[in-house]
């Protein structure tokens, strides 16, 4: 007898939190397991920078249990280095809000036609309330040249929304420094990216 084909049906998405640092940052959500880990600080040769910001809300709140991971290449473009990781985690502190990553200054990536991306770091946002990651991208203004013939920020329609893309350079710091706030909802909302 051959039984009928049953066709699952998609389960429901649900909020990334409250309990998303314990599985993922098990020491920072207070539990005494993995504690000697940093995932926030990536390891790999090239020019030492950080990247610090903050996720607020459509009221301009600080979302304190956002988690943030972040993907990039290595200095020289590549994603497949074997002395470079090229991913981070990190936790919004729970007072104020605030990460940071501490990485190396990613080179340009090809995109999928060859041509050359403008260097950037991809960030990937979870959150209570929010039922699917979101990902952006994080540029360096540095290279106005770059940016202007990156294949990606030339899909980005108004040319006001492409700032929210770029990180903006802190002064009077030892190690370079970039500030990027990263706004959920309403005015100045950070463009995000469905892929």
């Amino acid at each position: 007898m051959t039984m009928p084909v049953q066709h699952l049906q998609e389960t429901p998405s649900q909020t990334g939190g409250p309990y998303v640092h314990i599985g993922t940052l098990p020491a920072f959500a207070g539990l005494a397991i993995r504690t000697q880990e940093q995932p926030h600080l990536i390891t790999g040769p090239g020019e030492r920078i950080r990247i610090e910001g903050v996720v607020t809300d459509g009221s301009g709140h600080a979302v304190r249990d956002a988690l943030l991971e972040l993907w990039q290449a290595d200095a020289q473009g590549r994603h497949d280095a074997e002395d470079f990781l090229g991913w981070g985690r990190a936790a919004a502190d729970a007072a104020t809000g605030e990460w940071f990553f501490e990485t190396i200054r990613p080179g340009a990536v090809p995109w999928r036609d060859g041509r050359p991306q403008a260097p950037h770091v991809s960030l990937l946002i979870f959150a209570r309330g929010i039922n699917i990651h979101l990902h952006t991208r994080m540029y360096f203004p540095e290279d106005a040249a770059a940016l202007e013939a990156d294949p990606v920020l030339r899909c980005v329609e108004q040319v006001g929304r492409r700032a929210t893309l770029l990180g903006r350079p802190v002064e009077g710091r030892a190690m370079p420094t970039y500030r990027f706030e990263i706004r959920l909802q309403g005015e100045g909302e950070t463009v995000f990216f469905d892929m």
